[in-house]
């Protein structure tokens, strides 16, 4: 057995039970550690209870301790809180960004090493090497499942002390990894979403902590279309949940989320899924995280994402002077949203990143234009 000692974040899924297992098959000295980030609301929809119990029952077969920490406290005032306020100022936050930097890696650190851990390991599809000096967080193998636009708020010193046992592997290869090795979490289906929603409703968990109230629904031009039942509940974009039936000279096509005037109480939409009140070429961040501990040029060409999963877009991007960034893409991209991570690459390296504060998209009738806060020299 090596000297050193790896703690594994064990969640109870298949991801984490594999990660634990190929650190155990290089003879690695390896323990688990089960966090729980929310605390039980008297719902039964957070299955925290469920992944315990499967997370000890992996750490039975690989013969390694089981550790467990409460870092629901932790997690409400490092991650819900903000998301709460976040919502209520009519933008949409990105909670597993906040929950890796507030949690994973840092209260999860702490603990690792308070235990005796030298470095911690988590079933996160990422890859980490070191290059020029520096550790570099790089795109998982599998990029339909890749996660550094999740982790890109991480640094020298958590990426110094991290590994990623599965990111050189592709989902299906893990799937049958874990059945071959026999470990109970083979088949379990993928955990989605945010814990502490789980399968509820989205709204009526939301209204417990941000009453709501109606307002009404207008086309970019001011004109009456529906009621809503709180602005907070949308985001830029959607199509989903807005129960507008059929309205007298318009067509039967579907309508879509195109802005959010929070303090008027009114949720602006358009039938056209492509909408121009959808489209932005520039945005502004607010301060923005490097990846390296500072960003490679004060301005460079790369690739981002403004949401997970989308498909690299090149852009130009502007370091300010106060630490946030003004991006301009080659082409028009469709609801880029304030309160969601941009993220930055070059090629598979995660360069950082940096929550989306302003776009130049059209603002409708009524609502103040932002586009003069958008720049980029």
């Amino acid at each position: 057995m090596s000297a050193s000692r790896i703690m594994v974040g064990v969640s109870g899924g298949v991801d984490s039970s594999v990660a634990a297992w190929r650190l155990v098959q290089q003879g690695e000295a390896v323990a688990g550690l089960f966090m729980q980030n929310w605390a039980d609301d008297g719902t039964g929809q957070c299955r925290a209870e469920d992944d315990r119990r499967d997370a000890v029952a992996v750490c039975g077969v690989l013969g390694i301790l089981f550790h467990f920490r409460d870092f629901s406290s932790e997690y409400w005032q490092g991650v819900f809180e903000h998301f709460l306020a976040e919502y209520a100022a009519g933008r949409t936050p990105n909670p597993d960004v906040l929950c890796n930097r507030e949690v994973k890696f840092k209260h999860f650190l702490d603990a690792a090493r308070e235990l005796g851990a030298e470095r911690i390991a988590t079933g996160h599809y990422a890859r980490i090497d070191r290059h020029g000096g520096r550790w570099r967080l790089l795109r998982g193998a599998d990029h339909g499942k890749d996660q550094s636009y999740f982790l890109h708020q991480l640094g020298q010193e958590q990426l110094a002390a991290t590994l990623f046992p599965i990111g050189d592997l592709h989902k299906t290869d893990l799937r049958r990894i874990a059945r071959d090795a026999g470990l109970p979490t083979h088949a379990k289906k993928d955990s989605t979403g945010i814990c502490f929603i789980g399968e509820r409703d989205f709204r009526q968990f939301l209204g417990r902590y941000l009453p709501a109230r109606s307002g009404q629904i207008r086309d970019p031009q001011g004109r009456y279309i529906a009621d809503h039942p709180g602005v907070f509940y949308f985001t830029l974009g959607q199509r989903e949940g807005l129960n507008i039936g059929g309205v007298r000279g318009r067509p039967a096509a579907p309508w879509y989320v195109v802005g959010k005037d929070v303090a008027a109480n009114v949720l602006y939409v358009d039938q056209d899924r492509d909408s121009p009140w959808l489209q932005s070429r520039r945005l502004r961040s607010e301060v923005a995280h490097w990846v390296a501990g500072s960003p490679p040029a004060r301005r460079f060409d790369c690739t981002a994402q403004t949401r997970y999963r989308q498909p690299d877009e090149p852009c130009t991007v502007a370091v300010e002077d106060d630490g946030s960034v003004s991006v301009r893409f080659a082409r028009d991209q469709r609801a880029v949203t304030p309160g969601q991570s941009l993220v930055l690459y070059d090629g598979d390296q995660c360069l950082g990143g940096a929550v989306i504060a302003t776009t130049d998209a059209p603002m409708p009738l009524g609502m103040a234009s932002l586009s003069e806060e958008v720049s980029i020299r």
